[in-house]
């Protein structure tokens, strides 16, 4: 899963980067997105990535799951210094290293078990935050730069914390009939594709970094939070403060690589130029 949103990240912002950029809330940018190919595989290995989290979800706790799916931001980072010979910052060296030990003390701390269900009150606040987040955007979607690129990437990553929300019961469904008429499922993909539109937002305005890092720094929490009131997540007896001390690290690794994230799009004011693709990539993926 952490492979996967990691090359996920690198394809959709190269894509993101080759795409006029969007000034109002536009569901259109989904679609002149998908017309790429780097796009559409950027898709495919988050896809991946979405399905092993979803298996995830069925016996781990979110605090795990969620925090793990940051970790992709620093197999981007890695796969950009291997394939596209970017230059790492020592002080970026030791926040992956410390995303990695976050990580490591997460999977040590967390105890499986399956998802209790959620009440009705709780289903229905998820519906009303699609609405809430999507008029979030429409707002968001005026702001530029740096500041753009990390509010609205963490309103992806809020949307993408309900949607992981959803999918923890959701995966505990035992029947199909039960699972294609679970009203999460719905709330599932939506809230994933109003996340998925805020996220391509996001990396128009800013770097990968900074859109990706906003994004699970903002849904890392949530998500953990519900988890562990709501959907009967445990830890391992004597091990929460490992617990408390793998899910600050990864955050603060996370958070603190948007140290390192500067406007890097450079787009074109008529949309026929035409550019290097090796170059686009590498523009598109960092900030240096």
């Amino acid at each position: 899963m952490i492979v996967a949103y990691g090359v996920a990240n690198l394809l959709q912002s190269a894509a993101a980067a080759r795409t006029t950029v969007h000034h109002t809330f536009d569901p259109g940018l989904l679609v002149r997105l998908a017309g790429q190919r780097t796009y559409l595989l950027g898709i495919g290995c988050q896809v991946l990535g979405f399905v092993l989290a979803f298996l995830a979800r069925r016996d781990l706790p979110l605090f795990l799951v969620q925090a793990s799916v940051a970790a992709g931001l620093g197999v981007t980072a890695i796969l950009g210094v291997v394939i596209l010979k970017w230059s790492l910052p020592a002080a970026e060296v030791v926040l992956l290293a410390l995303l990695l030990g976050g990580i490591t003390a997460l999977v040590l701390a967390a105890q499986p078990a399956h998802s209790r269900r959620l009440g009705t009150a709780v289903v229905v606040l998820l519906a009303v935050s699609v609405l809430v987040i999507a008029v979030s955007g429409f707002f968001a979607v005026r702001l530029h730069g740096a500041l753009g690129s990390v509010v609205l990437g963490s309103l992806a990553g809020i949307d993408f914390s309900a949607a992981a929300i959803a999918a923890r019961p959701l995966a505990n469904e035992h029947s199909v009939s039960g699972f294609f008429t679970n009203p999460l499922l719905y709330l599932l993909v939506i809230h994933s594709l109003v996340g998925q539109l805020l996220l391509g937002l996001a990396m128009q305005r800013g770097s990968t970094t900074a859109a990706v890092a906003a994004m699970d720094a903002a849904g890392a929490v949530p998500a953990a939070i519900v988890g562990l009131l709501l959907l009967g997540d445990r830890i391992q007896e004597g091990r929460s403060w490992l617990a408390v001390i793998g899910f600050v690290a990864t955050l603060a690794a996370v958070i603190g690589l948007t140290r390192y994230a500067e406007p890097q799009h450079h787009h074109a004011t008529t949309p026929t130029r035409r550019t290097d693709p090796a170059a686009g990539l590498r523009a598109a993926t960092t900030g240096r």
